[in-house]
């Protein structure tokens, strides 16, 4: 499938680190990545126990696009239990089972009011940084829920969103590059594909911006350079996102993924073949803030 482009035709790539926030060695590896690799974009978890310092970083790298990482599962509220009682524990956690708390927003009225007042309580927090908001996306893809895409979509004049993740890639593609977890992918390829048709839908009429195909999900934690090596050449879109989860090991922090699965993901970033694989089939590294490509 390798094939030359013709000079005319312009092909962009956003490179994405998401969780920054969740740790020092999520938020270093991020920076890292940017400053000496093809990252260009990253998610900001404005709950996380390292935010502050993302914040920090991220208003001294003012080349690095960022966007909002809403965390409705697996993670911390910004509002107290006693305002969302009916999404979250005494603790103010959300549930770590998506398909549990899916199930809530989608036919508990009670849960679908308070699901606005957090939605609109991260993107508040993140205005108050002062960082412009790149894009919004979500932890573990719960932007992509219908209760919740509506109500970006609602919420997207209010906020200035102008692009949101749809994550969006080839089944067939992926098998060819790694079989393993087939049941698994197979089940969310079938989700997702609809799930992306009925955002398209949404963006489409509000003019938010969203690119042809999301390369992550169906190789989460497995991003490696090896598998963005063989990746790169066979993407046919000339408009993507690519997004991994790069981290460092750091003492006594706790881990966004499997132990090691994040410095495998930011050795890719940091690859200088992939840059080289990048730049030869035709693709400027770019990120949502560049409305020329969005």
């Amino acid at each position: 499938m390798n094939q030359t482009h013709p000079q005319s035709r312009r092909r962009f790539a956003i490179i994405n680190g998401d969780d920054f926030g969740f740790s020092t060695g999520v938020n270093n590896a991020i920076i890292t990545a940017h400053e000496r690799g093809v990252l260009t974009s990253t998610s900001l978890m404005v709950t996380g126990r390292a935010f502050d310092e993302a914040v920090t970083l991220a208003q001294a790298h003012p080349n690095l696009a960022v966007g909002l990482h809403l965390v409705l599962t697996c993670g911390k509220a910004v509002l107290p239990p006693s305002q969302i009682s009916h999404l979250v524990d005494t603790t103010g956690n959300f549930p770590n089972n998506p398909l549990q708390i899916g199930w809530r927003y989608q036919f508990n009225r009670a849960s679908r009011q308070e699901l606005m007042l957090e939605i609109r309580a991260q993107l508040e927090k993140f205005c108050a940084t002062g960082l412009p908001l790149s894009h919004v996306d979500g932890h573990l893809h719960m932007h992509m829920h219908p209760v919740v895409l509506r109500i970006l979509v609602e919420l997207a004049d209010e906020f200035k969103i102008k692009a949101i993740r749809l994550p969006s890639e080839e089944l067939r593609l992926t098998l060819g590059l790694d079989k393993s977890n087939l049941m698994t992918k197979l089940i969310w390829s079938f989700v997702f594909s609809r799930l992306r048709h009925y955002g398209e839908q949404q963006l489409k009429l509000k003019g938010i911006g969203f690119v042809e195909r999301v390369y992550g999900l169906l190789a989460t934690g497995r991003m490696t350079e090896a598998y963005l090596l063989a990746l790169i050449p066979q993407i046919q879109a000339d408009l993507v996102e690519i997004y991994s989860h790069p981290a460092i090991a750091v003492a006594d922090e706790p881990t966004n993924g499997p132990l090691g699965n994040g410095q495998a993901e930011l050795d890719a970033l940091m690859s200088e073949k992939v840059r080289a694989e990048l730049i030869a089939k035709g693709f400027e590294l770019t990120n949502y803030n560049n409305r020329e490509a969005i």
